[in-house]
């Protein structure tokens, strides 16, 4: 196994169990009610559209909150992810709840090896996926891989803009220091902490990630073939990027304090595999 997948999953494999457990993943709301959906879904859905009766295949599924939201619009759903540990709780918030979804370990770039070839209607990534890949280029080659002809892409992630810039400064200033193109080293971190709250001490803290610039995902995605169909940059994202900047609404989003329109947070990306 590769280090960085090595690193990459044990972090995660630890994270899983804290996440479903964090009330930042409303797991028990998902229980309660059955027509909850997720934040991250709810904002996605004006520009997702009618996905009732989609084969869809969710990629870096993670616990499967996304994955259940988008079973309960009533896309046949697949969530796919390398990391066992996120699997298990995916599948028991699937049991809890009663949903027919299933889950599918792999990394992704190994997608096609477990997943049928051009069947999918619809291939879905949500926010904080990308990052965790080192070549946006084979990624974008097993989303085409996975799609059958007129089938699409809907991807909001976080933007390379904001992944670029450094959010330790507490002068209030946005300072451009890591890259924002791709590049071959990966950026390494060790950081104990994770994005929903909790009370656990992670010992697995040290990741690979990489940036992706927005004119190379659009290049990799076209460069498959793809025809670009959406493009739009939004000044949010579903989690508190740049604590000390950011401030959250009341549906889960958070944007910068001062002057949002200064810097795209996340952006959505749609595209169509041409038919035969």
């Amino acid at each position: 196994m590769s280090e960085y997948l090595r690193l990459n999953r044990a972090q995660w494999d630890e994270r899983a169990p804290a996440h479903a457990a964090s009330p930042g993943y409303f797991v028990e709301r998902f229980a309660a009610d059955p027509a909850y959906l997720s934040d991250v879904i709810r904002f996605d859905r004006p520009r997702l559209g009618d996905v009732e009766g989609l084969r869809a295949v969710h990629l870096q599924c993670h616990i499967g909150t996304d994955t259940l939201s988008l079973h309960r619009l009533g896309a046949r759903v697949t969530g796919l992810d390398f990391s066992p540990a996120s699997l298990e709780q995916a599948r028991a918030l699937a049991e809890r709840t009663g949903a027919g979804v299933d889950f599918v370990e792999s990394d992704v770039y190994a997608a096609l090896d477990v997943l049928e070839p051009g069947s999918f209607d619809l291939v879905y990534t949500g926010v904080g996926a990308l990052c965790w890949l080192p070549d946006v280029r084979r990624w974008a080659a097993v989303v085409a891989g996975l799609l059958r002809p007129g089938g699409r892409l809907f991807i909001r992630e976080g933007h390379p803009m904001l992944w670029s810039i450094d959010e330790t400064r507490g002068d209030g200033v946005l300072a451009v220091d890591y890259p924002y193109f791709e590049r071959e080293d990966p950026l390494v971190w060790d950081e104990g902490t994770t994005y929903v709250p909790t009370e656990t001490k992670f010992v697995n803290t040290v990741t690979h990630q990489w940036n992706h610039g927005l004119g190379e995902i659009v290049g990799a995605v076209l460069g498959e073939g793809l025809e670009l169909t959406m493009l739009q940059e939004h000044d949010s994202c579903p989690w508190d990027p740049m604590p000390g900047f950011c401030v959250g609404d009341e549906h889960g989003e958070y944007r910068l304090a001062d002057r949002p329109e200064r810097l795209p947070l996340t952006y959505t990306l749609q595209a169509r595999k041409r038919p035969v």
